[in-house]
């Protein structure tokens, strides 16, 4: 990979999955997110496996409109021109913010864009998160994310965080029950163990995790091995944390060194390089960025490479 960004080429032809395709390929230069493979999700919704996730255009604290109305927007239209084909938000993100700039975006969808979305959470100001799942709030929570993403029906609903205070059977039996009813397709899971998913797969058909998961913080390897054995995507959150790899001498430092890449873009074909089942959903409020995070897609990394990660 060059220092811009762009990958290596050789005799006016590109190599991307293993494959020359021509420099004038619009669909290839332009789509780089299709670089990462594919996945299908509850076996029938296929996405590009490098995602977008849409906490950060928000305000500061994930709180409030975003500092520049226009740039989220710009963000959203350009991850799908550049591939994405499933954005990852949450009701709680704004809170109500995500969505509706999802859909100010992007509506009416592409129709290979999945839209995940989460409830579960409330939150009573700038980075304050509290659970909440009693059956009536994730209802009222399901119906508005319908409202503002200008959905009949949500391809995705993650239970964000299961609530102590309230029997898991009642939060997983009302997402089931929302199913029943046509207003979700499919149901995940974030933020939980491995025994919280098997006791959800006892109630449901759950096609998705997402706990958090970068190189600097592995405490979701069980449940990483677990969803990779049973085909359930995992999606990491938090992808982009790096701790002490990146310092400078740093085995990510190394490595990005030695493919001319950011040490972001390696944390990223790392998480790629995993599992098949992973999908990660770097965010963030600038194109500029976005594009950084997205060329992670045509990035190989070596087995001594992953090995160095270790």
């Amino acid at each position: 990979m060059l220092s811009d960004g762009k990958p290596e080429t050789k005799g006016g032809l590109e190599a991307i999955d293993g494959s020359m395709r021509t420099q004038n390929s619009t669909q290839v230069d332009l789509r780089p997110a299709a670089a990462s493979g594919t996945f299908a999700i509850g076996g029938d919704l296929p996405v590009h496996r490098l995602g977008f996730g849409a906490m950060r255009i928000t305000g500061p604290g994930i709180w409030g409109e975003p500092a520049d109305h226009d740039e989220a927007i710009a963000v959203l239209k350009a991850a799908v021109e550049r591939g994405v084909t499933i954005i990852d938000t949450a009701d709680s993100y704004g809170p109500e913010v995500s969505e509706r700039l999802i859909a100010e975006a992007l509506h009416p969808y592409p129709a290979d864009l999945v839209i995940a979305t989460k409830a579960g959470l409330v939150r009573p100001g700038p980075n304050k998160w509290e659970p909440d799942g009693r059956p009536e709030h994730l209802r009222a929570s399901v119906e508005r994310s319908l409202q503002l993403l200008r959905l009949e029906r949500i391809d995705l609903l993650q239970l964000h965080r299961p609530d102590p205070k309230v029997p898991f059977a009642d939060q997983i039996g009302t997402l089931v029950e929302l199913q029943r009813e046509g207003k979700i397709r499919h149901i995940g899971l974030s933020n939980v163990t491995v025994e919280q998913i098997d006791a959800a797969r006892r109630m449901a058909a759950i096609v998705s995790v997402q706990n958090l998961y970068n190189l600097s913080d592995r405490s979701s390897e069980d449940v990483v091995g677990y969803c990779t054995r049973e085909n359930i995507a995992f999606i990491p959150w938090f992808p982009l944390a790096t701790g002490d790899l990146a310092k400078p001498g740093g085995a990510l430092a190394r490595v990005a060194q030695r493919h001319n890449a950011l040490p972001a873009q390696v944390a990223l074909a790392w998480l790629l390089a995993k599992s098949p089942v992973i999908l990660p959903i770097p965010g963030t409020s600038k194109v500029t960025h976005l594009r950084e995070n997205l060329e992670a897609a045509r990035l190989r990394l070596s087995e001594s490479d992953l090995q160095e990660l270790q």
